[in-house]
């Protein structure tokens, strides 16, 4: 799944007792996208053989340079864009959520857990299991990026992991 919990909280008595990271699953690695790309290459100078040493050849491989540029550009913007990463830092007097954007500010947000309650909503939301947080006056969204299944199972977790803090 995407996401990770570690519990080791070691020397230090201001570290957090639970930690989560969130992150968008990844479908194609970056060894993945450079075979693609290599494919796709290969594939589109298959037909160019039959054009080489005529004028035709500089006439097509403008566009399927571009079009091969084009992949490559959309593939890189789709992995920065993927670059979302969502903390959850459980301590026994605070709950911090923290979503660091890929081309946006830090959102933050902090609750006492006594206050905390995480829901998940199966139809009211604006996609399906919507996994929320509300406490502290907001009610903030964890993984949007998750697929429903995995919110279901993080929620479950969750719940879990904040009935087991220190009160």
């Amino acid at each position: 799944m995407p996401y990770e919990w570690t519990s080791a909280r070691g020397a230090d008595p201001e570290a957090p007792l639970e930690e989560l990271h969130l992150w968008p699953f990844r479908s194609l690695p970056r060894r993945g996208m450079a075979l693609f790309l290599g494919a796709t290459c290969a594939l589109i100078s298959l037909p160019l053989l039959a054009v080489v040493g005529s004028a035709v050849l500089w006439g097509l491989l403008p566009f399927l340079a571009l079009a091969v540029g084009g992949m490559w550009l959309a593939i890189e913007r789709s992995y920065r864009d993927g670059r979302v990463l969502e903390q959850l830092c459980l301590w026994p007097d605070r709950v911090a959520l923290t979503r660091h954007n890929p081309r946006g500010p830090v959102q933050d947000w902090e609750a006492n857990p006594h206050w905390v309650t995480v829901r998940l909503h199966a139809d009211a939301g604006p996609v399906e299991d919507y996994l929320t947080l509300r406490g502290g006056g907001r009610e903030v969204e964890l993984g949007a990026f998750l697929a429903p299944e995995e919110r279901r199972a993080l929620y479950a977790e969750l719940q879990d992991r904040m009935a087991r803090l220190p009160r």
